[in-house]
């Protein structure tokens, strides 16, 4: 097997502080989703970077796509580098998308401060930092590889943290990640340095509302709960749903293993009088409760099932409660994805870590979704993964950061698999 030439991982050492600026740059445009501030800002930042490396650059507006409006455009930009001779394409995809700082950071999070060997702020490992790794990665082929063929491309984009629609989605929907486009997807999400993700559980969120008829609280006998319709809901919930999810454990090897499991979470919760206003609420049996359940499901099972074990549920209910109803409406669905572990992508992102890290890559699953969903479904391009230098465990978290040693060396990483996917012997 092929291994990048020293000169090319030389050069990744040597521009190790413009990957750290690079990457602080990226943390200091505040793109925080919702609502979808700075996109065009950001995006427009990695295209005129690329552009001046020789990179064909486009923008791609996300029109109609959720949360998109003129106030807040959901703008990616696709960056295309096509090399000496034809070849397959190589494709980096990262969204520039973070979510809210939060309460607790000791670090400015939208500094991109550095201490002790890190980068700190929002979106650092989560995944700015492995953008940064990706671009640093594609210039270096593209200035010091001149023997390559082939095409580089990047995609800055947008709403990954909240379903993706008005990025990866939109432009899949649109052909960009067709397979006679592109031949091989790198998502540098934050799953360790030494990871390869090669897909995540499904998903199903749905609210559930329970009815009932409302009354004076004072002659509750007159009115009919549905707070306690909901309650006969998630008794039967916690005892008899939750513990088959349990029992039921998937081949997926899903990290952390607890998330190998069948779950499900209630997110909300609420029932009764808008509550957001100064004084008491209205003395008032409830009429409706309603909540929003998250259920991740494994590759073994099929969202027909997931579904209906839920609405079987339910309607034992109805036949078992007096004047028990209910509304069940699905709000967002996604089905379960998995790389073949011996696709060209994983056996050179897996070679790349041994190499680059010398020690054995673990090939690992998601616990929740992120874009290779839209790849995979939409685009029908299987050769994806995700593999980027952020830690999971600190996405989303106060004081979010990536390690500088990880952040250089998922640089090599990248531009060692990439090397051999264009010259074909991965």
């Amino acid at each position: 097997m092929s291994i990048v030439p020293d000169h090319l991982l030389r050069a990744i050492d040597r521009r190790r502080d413009d990957l750290i600026d690079l990457t602080r740059q990226l943390v200091r445009i505040p793109t925080t989703n919702p609502p979808g501030d700075a996109y065009r800002e950001c995006s427009e930042w990695i295209g005129q970077r690329l552009g001046a490396a020789g990179f064909e650059v486009e923008y791609v507006r996300g029109t109609g796509s959720p949360g998109d409006s003129d106030q807040y455009p959901r703008i990616n930009v696709i960056a295309r580098k096509r090399l000496s001779r034809p070849g397959p394409c190589v494709h980096f995809n990262g969204h520039i998308d973070v979510v809210e700082p939060g309460r607790g950071w000791r670090f400015d999070p939208f500094a991109g401060e550095v201490y002790n060997g890190r980068i700190y702020g929002r979106g650092t490992a989560d995944m700015k930092a492995g953008l940064a790794a990706a671009i640093i990665a594609a210039e270096t082929l593209c200035e010091l590889a001149p023997e390559l063929g082939g095409t580089i491309e990047i995609s800055g984009t947008v709403d990954e943290e909240s379903g993706g629609y008005g990025g990866v989605a939109y432009l899949a929907e649109r052909g960009y990640f067709s397979p006679d486009r592109v031949q091989h997807v790198i998502i540098p999400e934050p799953l360790n340095v030494d990871r390869v993700c090669i897909g995540h559980r499904g998903v199903w969120w749905a609210e559930i509302e329970t009815h009932g008829r409302i009354a004076h609280g004072s002659m509750p006998f007159l009115g009919d709960s549905a707070i306690r319709h909901m309650g006969a809901v998630l008794e039967r919930l916690e005892h008899d749903l939750l513990p088959r999810l349990a029992g039921r454990e998937t081949a997926m090897p899903v990290v952390p293993p607890a998330a190998r499991h069948s779950t499900l979470n209630i997110n909300s919760i609420h029932g009764g009088p808008n509550e957001g206003h100064a004084g008491l609420p209205a003395p008032c049996v409830v009429d409706s409760c309603r909540i929003v359940v998250d259920r991740r499901f494994l590759i073994e099972e099929s969202l027909a099932s997931v579904k209906g074990e839920v609405t079987a549920l339910l309607e034992d209910l109805v036949r078992q409660r007096a004047g028990f109803s209910y509304h069940l409406r699905d709000l967002f669905e996604v089905l379960p994805t998995m790389t073949d572990p011996n696709s060209p992508v994983v056996r050179a992102t897996r070679a790349a870590i041994e190499s680059i890290l010398g020690r054995e890559a673990d090939i690992i699953c998601s616990p929740g979704t992120y874009d290779q969903k839209h790849i995979d479904r939409i685009g029908r391009l299987h050769d994806c993964i995700a593999y980027g230098p952020g830690i999971l465990d600190l996405a989303h978290q106060p004081d979010e950061y990536v390690d500088i040693d990880d952040l250089v060396n998922s640089a090599k990483v990248m531009t060692q698999a990439t090397y051999q996917l264009l010259c074909g012997q991965a």
